[in-house]
């Protein structure tokens, strides 16, 4: 922009060197020489505006030209700036994404953390629940052996006396639901329908 401003200048002042060129000849050939210089003169200055204005005019051309790319660059700087826009949400709507499952992991993992918690506190209930039956069974065990004169093993029962006639069916039922408590009873039942006999 500087260079043509300057070119412009260059041009205003020889425009000017001329014009007064023009007039120094016009004053020595109006006072001194015929119509025919007189003409010429005017036919000269006429080539020069003339070529002053095709100068002018590709300027102009020119001009409009650079002002043309200039509104194209600056539509295809605006097409960019939409699309990185558009990128840029992308971009924000996938971190969001990424974030919330990040989340969603932590939450699943908490989860299973305290489902793990929550498993061992149940098998260490189930564990101590073991133990405590195995105390009470043992202190059946004592009381039966003691009062009633019974051993029991964990063969289950072998002979019993007095023989009972029910013996293997409540071996079978034992056998099929693990169910002792239930075998005691109903063997204990079978002694006292003896004594009634």
């Amino acid at each position: 922009m500087m260079a043509e401003m300057k070119d412009d200048n260059d041009e205003l002042a020889m425009l000017e060197k001329d014009i007064k060129e023009f007039w120094t000849k016009f004053k020595t050939i109006c006072c001194h020489g015929p119509i025919d210089q007189v003409l010429g003169l005017r036919d000269s200055w006429y080539e020069s505006i003339n070529s002053l204005s095709d100068k002018w005019s590709k300027r102009l051309k020119e001009g409009d030209e650079i002002i043309n790319k200039f509104h194209e660059y600056t539509n295809e700087v605006c097409v960019l700036n939409k699309s990185i826009e558009e990128k840029q949400a992308k971009i924000s709507t996938a971190l969001s994404k990424i974030t919330d499952e990040e989340k969603e992991k932590t939450d699943l993992m908490n989860s299973i953390q305290e489902l793990k918690e929550e498993l061992i506190q149940n098998s260490k209930s189930k564990h101590k629940k073991a133990e405590e039956t195995e105390e009470r069974l043992l202190k059946a065990e004592k009381l039966f052996k003691e009062r009633l004169g019974l051993e029991i093993r964990k063969t289950c029962v072998v002979s019993c006396s007095p023989p009972l006639d029910c013996t293997e069916e409540l071996q079978q039922k034992v056998r099929e639901t693990n169910n002792f408590s239930a075998f005691i009873a109903n063997v204990r039942k079978a002694f006292i329908a003896l004594t009634y006999k």
